[in-house]
């Protein structure tokens, strides 16, 4: 495979220091070898830090510092970065295996698309290997964005030029500012992308936007706001009528 093209990879995190060793090294073992990795850290107090330095210059930029959320630091990272594409991986989450950039790297070179996505498996926390829902974006597309749906966003890889052009996440969203651009970028101004039908991140159970009935009252109200934004229409009904269809997610493991 030709090497010429450098994926960027960004990673924020603040105070996980129970899970980012697993991130971090699922970047690191990956076969292709032009990844420029960077860590943006909220200045951390948990020992996070330390466990990131000792890595040293195998990542290729670290900052740690205060911000004003998780999509404030996404923004740091994204203005950072400098690879024709680039993908964002939780600290909580994790590449499948050490191929994923390799094959993501292929879907670049074989397909003249902007973007690409797939599929992503939930894990139990305590047992990386028990799969306790299954995230297929195969039911995406964009006219789905009204009905609360979008790609697995850990799973979304672009071209850097489209965040130049386009702009990064909107740093007033609380939850949902991925949703709104994805609704962006896919849904209002159709960028082409490609859908790779496996999955190919590993999230932990837990997060922000999945662990309570408040945070998921925000997040419902932050997609109707984006689908407004964005002149995408939708209502209540039409956003609420996505968790039947996640039930089945649950069930396909």
């Amino acid at each position: 495979m030709d090497e010429a093209m450098k994926i960027s990879i960004i990673t924020v995190v603040y105070n996980n220091k129970s899970t980012i060793k697993d991130a971090i090294e699922s970047v690191l073992s990956q076969t292709y070898q032009n990844i420029e990795y960077i860590i943006v850290d909220g200045a951390s107090t948990d020992g996070t830090v330390e466990i990131i330095q000792n890595y040293g210059d195998k990542i290729t930029t670290f900052i740690s510092e205060k911000d004003k959320g998780i999509y404030d630091a996404m923004n740091k990272g994204l203005k950072l970065a400098t690879g024709d594409i680039v993908g964002i991986l939780n600290s909580d989450d994790f590449y499948i295996d050490n191929h994923v950039i390799s094959k993501v790297i292929q879907i670049f070179q074989d397909n003249p698309v902007d973007s690409m996505f797939a599929d992503l498996v939930y894990v139990h926390p305590n047992n990386l290997e028990k799969i306790v829902r299954y995230y297929d974006s195969s039911h995406f597309s964009p006219k789905k964005f009204a009905y609360g749906w979008m790609p697995a966003h850990p799973t979304f890889f672009i071209k850097r030029e489209i965040y130049k052009k386009y702009g990064y996440f909107k740093t007033d969203y609380k939850i949902a500012a991925d949703y709104e651009l994805l609704a962006r970028f896919l849904g209002k101004l159709k960028i082409s992308y490609f859908y790779y039908k496996s999955p190919i991140v590993k999230m932990r159970t837990g997060g922000i936007s999945t662990n309570n009935f408040k945070s998921n009252y925000i997040l419902n109200k932050e997609i109707l706001r984006a689908c407004k934004e964005n002149n995408i229409y939708t209502n209540w009904i039409m956003i609420l009528s996505k968790y039947p269809k996640k039930i089945l997610g649950l069930l396909k493991k």
